[in-house]
């Protein structure tokens, strides 16, 4: 085994490192601390400069500035927040809702039928379509856009605990509970619901970085957060005039954006061979 890794050349060493647990902790850690300490380290990124517009990446500006002579670097490092808001809270609400939902329709066989026909309507809806209607009847707002990126996940996150439980209500240590006249919420929360936990944590690290996505796409289009609030969508939106031009403009929240997605996917899969047995078997071996 050590050979075959002495073995492999640079580039799959690297993405072996990258794919360690403990290195996507940290770089997911940085870019929470880069959220909250960015408008006391990186400055004002409102401050309006008319005299230094689409300047390229100097030592006074360290991505460039932009048509309206704001820099970039400044509100590259703000909009981290909207990002990991939006995502993290898309992930906590889609979990803890369709957790409830899969519960129910596992468990209770008249409630399955009737939950899982709503799922089936709202998955038909393609989730952008459905995120953008939202955001037009709601407001956009960061709530709002939360909201409506939200509600299109949970139906994939309750057919995922519905399969759980469906395959764990037939166990043997389950029907000895029932048979014991355990109390139901008992029996869900002992027995039941520890199954789900692998799956829904693998599960939530998805939603989160799709998350992100689509609160870029909706800010680019203009159905997201409001023109005001900075975000790496509205940047690129502001700036895809001037890609030719002035490209530093879309460049830097573009790469900020796509790191912290491959942070989030990779820390996914990283949990994913942790948690499944039959995965771990096979890195180990």
């Amino acid at each position: 085994m050590n050979s075959t890794v002495l073995a492999s050349p640079p580039s799959w060493r690297l993405l072996r490192f990258a794919g360690r647990p403990r290195v996507a902790w940290l770089a997911l850690a940085a870019y929470a601390l880069v959220a909250m300490l960015a408008p006391w380290w990186a400055g004002d990124p409102a401050a309006l400069n008319v005299t230094a517009r689409l300047r390229p990446p100097s030592e006074a500006a360290w991505f460039g500035t932009d048509q309206l002579g704001r820099d970039i670097f400044a509100r590259t490092l703000v909009g981290t927040r909207v990002s990991l808001v939006v995502g993290l809270s898309v992930a906590a609400s889609a979990t803890a809702i369709g957790l409830a939902i899969g519960l129910a329709a596992g468990y209770f066989r008249r409630l399955d039928n009737v939950l899982m026909r709503i799922n089936d309507g709202l998955m038909a809806i393609p989730g952008i379509l459905l995120a953008i209607a939202l955001v037009a009847v709601l407001g956009s707002t960061v709530l709002n856009v939360v909201v409506a990126i939200m509600i299109p996940e949970v139906p994939r996150m309750a057919r995922l605990v519905r399969s759980v439980v469906l395959t764990v209500r037939d166990y043997a240590y389950v029907d000895a509970a029932v048979t014991l006249c355990t109390p139901v919420h008992r029996i869900l929360w002992r027995h039941i619901l520890p199954s789900t936990v692998g799956p829904l944590t693998v599960q939530a690290t998805y939603i989160c970085a799709s998350a992100i996505i689509t609160e870029s796409v909706l800010s680019f289009i203009g159905a997201g957060v409001p023109a005001s609030v900075v975000s790496w969508g509205n940047m690129m939106a502001d700036g895809r005039q001037l890609f030719e031009i002035a490209p530093w403009v879309i460049f830097f929240p573009a790469v900020a954006l796509s790191g912290l997605v491959l942070l989030v996917n990779l820390l996914g899969d990283t949990l994913r061979e942790r948690l499944d047995p039959r995965l771990s078997r096979r890195v180990m071996s």
